[in-house]
């Protein structure tokens, strides 16, 4: 499981970086100056990738908390998670920075916890 978790860590490290640069050349290419979720994917992936990463390789190196059998279940769920947020995010922004209309349908799909979040503390302003 020790494996796992420095092999995750390096691979969401990398997914970071990608992001992060893509997200700065695309704005930059674009012409692109406004808010968008496309930026971030980065800390996305640095912080609930990486980060996180990291901190179950310490916590399991201290303690060995991870079940045999069932471990490999909760981190695949984990990552699966993980990663339908960034593209949902890295999708949302793409249509942002394009200054593509999306449908009501598509709209709602693409990022539903950050239209949530935002209308739970009031911000009314479309990112």
């Amino acid at each position: 499981m020790k494996k796992h978790f420095a092999r995750a860590a390096f691979v969401y490290a990398a997914l970071a970086m990608v992001f992060g640069v893509f997200y700065r050349e695309f704005t930059k290419f674009s012409g692109f100056t406004g808010q968008t979720t496309l930026s971030v994917t980065h800390p996305h992936y640095f912080l609930l990738g990486m980060v996180f990463c990291l901190v179950m390789l310490m916590a399991e190196q201290l303690f060995s908390f991870m079940p045999a059998g069932k471990g490999g279940k909760i981190l695949a769920l984990y990552h699966v998670g993980l990663n339908v947020t960034c593209l949902g995010l890295f999708l949302r922004g793409l249509a942002q920075v394009q200054g593509m209309a999306l449908s009501r349908g598509l709209d709602a799909s693409l990022s539903p916890e950050m239209k949530s979040t935002g209308e739970a503390i009031g911000y009314d302003k479309k990112l």
